[in-house]
């Protein structure tokens, strides 16, 4: 395995364990018990992934890796041990925005190493990124982050469309990867700090994205 694959490859791996995490911390709310813990971490750490290669017409990634799997129930198990007490009102959105960041990335290569077109590929990292959480918002009966006022499709949105740009010009992989991951997370840490925003339809205040 060279070093651009090994590093791809820890990359997706730990976004998928911390989208588990955000799924198990989304049950931990609801109190739920340790089978829906792993439920929630494993259908949102591959839901979007899966919707992703679906799409693409690719194997989807965890079926013929269970390893994928594993990570999420690790990650269910982690919250469970620990317990509510270690994690801090905040801790799911900063764990999903570092999550969805590093999808933004590994969504959007995974179509282009499939041959997508560019533009396709950033829809494919968009969906890669926010789908998950939106599963996840779902079944926890939770506020859609998509319908927060808070930027959340935007930053990943701009992560996707930097790291395609940036490959199509001649940026290797790994530093065109880390300048999308760079620019979803902050563009989101600024809303989460800030709460930025785009003005919505009829004005200002009605604003979201």
């Amino acid at each position: 395995m060279d070093r651009l694959t090994a590093t791809l490859a820890v990359l997706d791996y730990a976004a998928v364990a911390v989208f588990g995490a955000t799924g198990a911390l989304a049950a931990a709310r609801r109190q739920h018990d340790i089978v829906t813990f792993g439920f929630f971490a494993a259908i949102t750490g591959v839901g979007g992934g899966t919707l992703r290669d679906l799409l693409i017409g690719a194997p989807v990634f965890w079926v013929g890796r269970p390893a994928y799997i594993i990570v999420c129930l690790s990650a269910a198990a982690a919250v469970w041990i620990l317990g509510p007490r270690r994690f801090r009102g905040h801790t799911l959105t900063w764990l999903d925005a570092l999550g969805m960041a590093a999808y933004a990335v590994v969504g959007a290569l995974k179509a282009l190493s499939w041959h997508v077109p560019p533009f396709s590929a950033v829809v494919m990292g968009v969906l890669t990124a926010t789908f998950g959480g939106v599963i996840r918002d779902v079944l926890a009966h939770e506020p859609s982050v998509l319908l927060q006022r808070q930027l959340y499709v935007t930053p990943a949105l701009a992560g996707a469309a930097a790291f395609v740009v940036l490959s199509l010009v001649g940026m290797p992989t790994i530093p065109a990867g880390v300048a999308g991951f760079g620019i979803a997370l902050t563009i989101r840490a600024g809303a989460i700090l800030w709460n930025w925003s785009l003005p919505g339809f009829g004005g200002p205040t009605d604003a979201g994205g």
